[in-house]
């Protein structure tokens, strides 16, 4: 196959398959341009051609897998995150198995490359002191401090996803009476978050000294435009070294947009707020996704543990009655 070819596949991939035919949320859309994004980056180093000089031959199995190999180990990716990259190339190579049967084997040995296992550790999140903390880390005297902190504020309340948070537009929020913000999630999902008054407050006051049109990004880059992933990564990954001097706890976590996400659900937990209301409030598809909140925090089985009472019966150790039981429980 020409090189030619292969930009006028990806392109028709974005605009045709994913857009027209699937109808795939921005957010989809805009985590598969970053799987090619660094898949360029990282052709460019190791083949030393431009992505528009490369042939699909160039992207066999083997190089992909090394390409995987690569996210893990020195972008320090965890196996969820290589999945997710791993999920949008086997998309576009389905694609191209359609449109070039020709190429149908080479298709077939990227689509058997299985997506890594994982052990799911537990939830990462904020006690009530650590986000206090994390809040009131940026410098409120500066343009970006007031930006950043009214953005920190409002992901610990509202609990947005990373994508959802950066997307938001001056038209998502209502402020006064049942002050909300309205986003686009998952599944093309339109999800209303209500706001508490001091956040309303706060969010309320940026937007009145930070002037723009209904369609302008609420939390804007320098240059007007919507933050990037990695903007929002670095952002509270610097506060988060600040909050650390107040707050030493916080020494001992690894703190990422998406622990702002946990911290609001487990604040929710703790209140009382029932889980299937917290699933409705993150964007859940199931409450059994909710559930790893259960898990998350101690404090919860314990006062759990304190509502049981003993039952008076005296624990007894099992023994097999059978000789054939008895060798299998020896096992």
């Amino acid at each position: 196959m020409t090189a030619a070819r292969f930009p006028a596949l990806l392109q028709l991939f974005f605009t045709q398959r994913l857009v027209t035919q699937q109808g795939a949320s921005p957010h989809t859309v805009a985590g598969y341009r970053d799987t090619f994004r660094l898949l360029f980056q990282f052709t460019t180093e190791r083949l030393g051609r431009a992505p528009s000089a490369l042939c699909l031959e160039d992207l066999d199995a083997a190089f992909l897998e090394t390409f995987l190999d690569h996210l893990e180990r020195d972008r320090g990716n965890q196996p969820r995150t290589r999945n997710q990259r791993l999920s949008a190339l086997h998309a576009f190579f389905r694609y191209v198995a359609l449109a070039e049967p020709a190429l149908s084997l080479h298709c077939q040995r990227i689509l058997a490359i299985p997506a890594k296992r994982f052990e799911r550790g537990p939830v990462e999140f904020l006690t009530e002191e650590e986000t206090t903390a994390l809040v009131a880390a940026p410098n409120a005297d500066t343009w970006i401090g007031r930006r950043d902190r009214t953005l920190l504020l409002v992901a610990v309340q509202t609990g947005l996803r990373n994508s959802e948070l950066t997307s938001l537009r001056r038209q998502d929020v209502e402020l006064g009476v049942g002050a909300h913000v309205r986003c686009l999630g998952k599944g093309r999902k339109v999800r209303c978050t209500p706001l508490r008054p001091d956040v309303a407050a706060v969010l309320e006051a940026w937007l009145a000294h930070q002037p723009g049109t209904p369609a302008d990004p609420v939390f804007p880059s320098a240059r007007g435009a919507h933050l990037s992933a990695d903007a929002l990564q670095r952002l509270v990954a610097r506060h988060t070294a600040t909050a650390r001097r107040a707050c030493p706890s916080l020494m001992t976590k690894t703190v990422t947009p998406h622990t702002l996400r946990h911290a609001a659900a487990m604040a929710l937990l703790r209140r009382g707020v029932d889980l299937t209301v917290i699933a409705l409030w993150l964007g859940h598809e199931s409450t059994e996704t909710t559930e790893i909140y259960l898990h998350a925090d101690m404090r919860l089985k314990e006062r759990a543990l304190a509502h049981a009472t003993p039952s008076g019966l005296v624990p007894a150790r099992y023994r097999a009655t059978d000789p054939l039981l008895a060798f299998l429980e020896g096992l």
